[in-house]
């Protein structure tokens, strides 16, 4: 059975859990694609700059939806390993880098269509909260904290709608606070927590983008 509508619907219901935050002027941070319609819900709830966390799943060659690791973009590109995984499909050294430098490709070229000279949020000293649509494994998640924290955030937090317990229970380890709405035993897939699911296309991306500035919004 399905808990959310959609992205939007998904959003709404987690900005509802994030009111609080609203005094503490928030940036938010999405995932794109999918976390970038459920994070503009949260940041215009919390009238609350937005902003993209480029990170890229790794998957295993043979199967792309298993992460193998993730990649976020930066100076000195951060790399999460999911060495379970690497194990037990038996990928190699050389052929997990190879996978890693096509993911960089990718991250470059959405920094290409989605960024481009858009100016981007101030991180350091803010209280940041970091968005998508679901998590599965955790890693690419994780990767993804672990960059955000390197640009020294006064308090990191990880919103989502829906996870595994095991993986909430490994991402609260690598953020200060985590609101998961919903935590199923029996997961799948994110997908199947919603009604509609459909991939967000790279114009959806800008268009949301072009409504959010990354400066902090005022009001009156």
């Amino acid at each position: 059975m399905s808990l959310f509508l959609d992205r939007e619907d998904a959003g709404r219901q987690l900005a509802e859990a994030l009111a609080s935050y609203k005094g503490k002027q928030p940036v938010i941070l999405a995932l794109p694609r999918g976390g970038l319609p459920v994070a503009a819900q949260v940041a215009s709830a919390l009238n609350a700059p937005l902003d993209l966390v480029l990170v890229r799943k790794i998957g295993v060659p043979t199967q792309p939806e298993l992460a193998m690791g993730a990649v976020v973009d930066g100076a000195a590109p951060i790399i999460v390993r999911n060495d379970d995984v690497i194990r037990s499909v038996g990928v190699a050294g050389a052929e997990f880098n190879a996978a890693c430098r096509d993911e960089l490709a990718e991250i470059e070229r959405r920094r290409q269509r989605y960024i481009g000279k858009r100016a981007r949020a101030e991180i350091a000293g803010k209280t940041v909260i970091v968005i998508d649509d679901g998590v599965a494994t955790g890693a690419t998640m994780k990767a993804a904290l672990r960059a955000i924290r390197q640009r020294g955030p006064a308090e990191l937090v990880l919103a989502i709608p829906v996870a595994p317990p095991d993986a909430v229970r490994e991402l609260r380890q690598e953020a200060d606070a985590l609101i998961c709405l919903e935590t199923p035993e029996f997961f799948g897939a994110i997908g199947f927590f919603y009604d509609d699911f459909r991939q967000v296309s790279d114009e959806e991306v800008i268009a949301i983008l072009s409504r959010f500035p990354t400066e902090q919004r005022t009001t009156g």
